[in-house]
């Protein structure tokens, strides 16, 4: 037990800020209430000369205080028993056949529609609708890439009822018709063109349902190569000077990041990655998150390293900003364009 009144103490920040982060790291009385509470209590502040702080629930009560009724420190915060209901409803998503209805899936985990929604939304970062079909999106591509299976057999598999339902929503879940992405691409337009920045060679390219590729690299033709793997079947075509104006953008974000981009995203992932990058994209220019911040964020603190994953899945650089991922201890860690691009990014976006 560590006992101080500073207000300079960066727990006692946390508890000033309610920072839900730092709960399960310590908790801290209140010497006139004699309660002990978690970082993130709603309680009202207490002065910082009357609050001490301790490493454990356990040790709190050994020295005479009791647990707050308010945040419970001692068991499972509303913020958790929350995200263990929002899980569930996930898995309650995934094994349905149809999307369940907002009613009927927040019946089932006792809660009220509106709460429900609101508190999937804060923890997942997707409404349970865009959950679902994200999910179902993953299962069609999934089936799709079986050679053996027909494109009717692969959109049933992914749990489509029927075939108009699905090709109402194939080009927002496939960016192209299902047959166009089960040959490779074949026929789908992907349109892209290749600038030069200050971090090298950038190529942007776009579907029908928005940009799908920002990527980075010394050599032009690496990146068109790499373009070309992704979709080898699909019409490749030169940017036209509108086209072009759209790359101009996209380079000068790269050159100065205060002027923003909001472009529209053909984001193409599994349910979690997508969770991840809308994560991120909610990182501001000119700061940074580590990878153990974003899972707390989305509800997963556990999955470090399947966020680290999702950041290296990531094909659309600067516009989803992985660059803004860092080790806990503030450290650069591996940027799938290179670790001095992240580098020059951050310290671009540092700048006033």
């Amino acid at each position: 037990m560590t006992e101080t009144s500073t207000e300079q103490d960066a727990r006692w920040k946390s508890v000033a800020a309610r920072d839900a982060a730092a709960d399960g790291n310590f908790v801290y009385a209140v010497k006139t209430t004699g309660v002990y509470c978690r970082p993130s209590c709603p309680s009202r502040t207490a002065k910082p000369r009357n609050v001490c702080f301790y490493d454990t629930p356990a040790e709190a009560e050994a020295a005479g205080f009791r647990p707050c009724q308010r945040c419970n420190p001692n068991g499972r915060s509303l913020a958790e028993a929350n995200t263990a209901l929002v899980a569930e409803a996930c898995r309650l998503i995934e094994a349905s056949e149809d999307i369940p209805k907002l009613d009927e899936l927040a019946a089932r985990i006792g809660m009220s529609p509106y709460y429900f929604h609101r508190q999937f939304k804060a923890i997942t970062g997707l409404t349970p609708k865009q959950w679902a079909a994200a999910h179902r999106g993953r299962r069609v591509r999934v089936e799709l890439t079986d050679q053996t299976a027909s494109v009717t057999g692969a959109i049933h598999g992914a749990g489509f009822n029927s075939n108009s339902r699905f090709y109402e929503q194939s080009t927002r879940l496939l960016g192209m018709t299902p047959t166009a992405y089960k040959n490779g691409g074949k026929d789908a337009e992907i349109r892209f063109a290749v600038a030069q920045s200050s971090l090298g060679a950038i190529l942007v390219a776009q579907s029908a349902k928005g940009i799908c590729a920002i990527t980075l690299g010394d050599d032009p033709d690496d990146l068109v190569r790499d373009l070309q793997d992704r979709f080898p079947k699909a019409n490749l075509i030169g940017g036209d000077a509108g086209f072009e104006n759209l790359v101009a953008r996209v380079v000068g974000f790269v050159e100065a990041p205060q002027i923003g981009l909001d472009l529209p995203l053909d984001i193409r992932g599994t349910a979690f990655q997508e969770r991840v990058w809308q994560a991120l994209r909610r990182i501001p220019p000119g700061q940074t998150a580590s990878y153990a911040e974003i899972a707390r964020r989305i509800g997963e603190p556990k999955a470090v390293r399947a966020v680290a994953q999702a950041c290296g899945a990531n094909k659309i650089a600067v516009a989803i900003p992985c660059h803004r991922v860092v080790r806990t201890d503030g450290a650069l860690s591996g940027y799938r364009w290179g670790v001095e691009r992240k580098k020059a990014l951050l310290e671009k976006e540092a700048q006033p």
